[in-house]
């Protein structure tokens, strides 16, 4: 057992069975031993690859929709260019590159991250210097503003609680110690409010997943944009409703125990899309697409094209594969959804419909 672990059953010793969402919460952020707390968990050599660091091509394309969405809402002459979750800063330094030559935009421009690993703050530091960001440990600490945000893969890795259906109660999943290892277990039956609209969607025995930590970030991110106007672009992969298992655990790019070794594994569930639309009113919604519609819908064909025909060899071939990788659908391309939010009144981003 890990020192997290072992810190870990003794709570439960003291308190009894936690949450699946305090349990995930412990393991990714604890000050001390937290998975994001102590490492850099990116590229081939950490635990898992994002599509920012598969191609630049992704943030060129989506950054230049936050851009296209300023100047079709007038270009505020200030704005926060927001990014939550940016790794290595490799997703927003790619957005400010491919927006430069957009007139007014960087100068208009705050760069504003946010992210509570302290790791990971110096390698976005080192990555973005010269560019001023500013960090935040939370969406509430953005300035008033015209929000202009992207979200990527930073959703799918909040806390989750994870339930299921006995007759019109729910039995929730909570981690309890076995022996001297850490299980689930479920609750017994209880009444759970956020959940009675599911009750009409659901049978017996059907698991349902939600994140209350989520859904308070993006009525936040809602409520900014409605009042100041912007927009955010939410990509992870997930569906327009959750159903089902999806909790998981990540370690050196393949699946692991996600009760085993506290603190040394990502723990990732899939995005209920339809529950950050519904948070995020009075704000508006798009449609939910694919990742690979969405980036062909924005050009990267040709942007992939112009990009190859300056390479040979090995390098073309990357880069082919990486195109691949980020589009095809037994890649990338359909596992990953997009949704963007906007005032209403205003157009959707573009690459994304209403």
């Amino acid at each position: 057992m890990t020192p997290l672990g072992d810190l870990i059953l003794a709570q439960i010793d003291a308190d009894g069975p936690m949450t699946l969402a305090d349990y995930m919460a412990l393991c990714l952020m604890h000050p001390k031993h937290g998975y994001y707390a102590t490492r850099d968990p990116f590229g081939t050599a950490g635990d898992f690859t994002t599509a920012p660091e598969i191609s630049q091509m992704f943030g060129e394309l989506l950054g230049l929709s936050l851009a296209q969405t300023w100047l079709d809402q007038g270009a505020p002459s200030a704005f926060a260019l927001a990014e939550l979750g940016p790794g290595r800063g490799t997703l927003m330094a790619d957005i400010l590159r491919a927006t430069h030559g957009v007139p007014g935009f960087h100068a208009a421009a705050q760069v504003h991250l946010v992210e509570t690993s302290q790791t990971l703050r110096a390698v976005q530091a080192k990555r973005l210097e010269g560019c001023a960001p500013i960090w935040h440990s939370g969406v509430e600490a953005l300035p008033e503003l015209p929000l202009f945000l992207i979200a990527n893969e930073f959703f799918d890795a909040l806390p989750i609680r994870q339930a299921q259906r006995s007759g019109d109660a729910w039995r929730e999943l909570m981690v309890s110690r076995d022996g001297a290892s850490l299980s689930p277990a479920l609750s017994a039956p209880t009444l759970l409010p956020m959940l009675t609209h599911r009750l009409e969607d659901t049978a017996e025995g059907d698991i349902v997943e939600f994140c209350p930590t989520g859904t308070r970030i993006a009525a936040q991110i809602g409520k900014q944009i409605a009042q100041f106007g912007g927009a955010a672009l939410i990509v992870d992969y997930g569906d327009w409703r959750a159903l089902g298992d999806t909790f998981q655990a990540l370690r050196a790019h393949a699946a692991a125990d996600p009760y085993a070794d506290p603190g040394t594994a990502d723990l990732t569930a899939h995005v209920d899309f339809e529950a950050l639309a519904l948070a995020a009113a009075p704000a508006q919604h798009t449609r939910l697409s694919t990742q690979g519609v969405v980036l062909e819908r924005l050009g990267i064909a040709q942007r992939a094209q112009k990009l190859a025909d300056a390479l040979g060899g090995e390098a073309r071939s990357a880069h082919v594969a990486a195109h691949r990788r980020l589009t095809h659908p037994d890649e990338m391309g359909t596992l990953f959804k997009v949704m963007g939010l906007y005032p209403e009144g205003a157009a959707p981003p573009p690459g994304l419909v209403s």
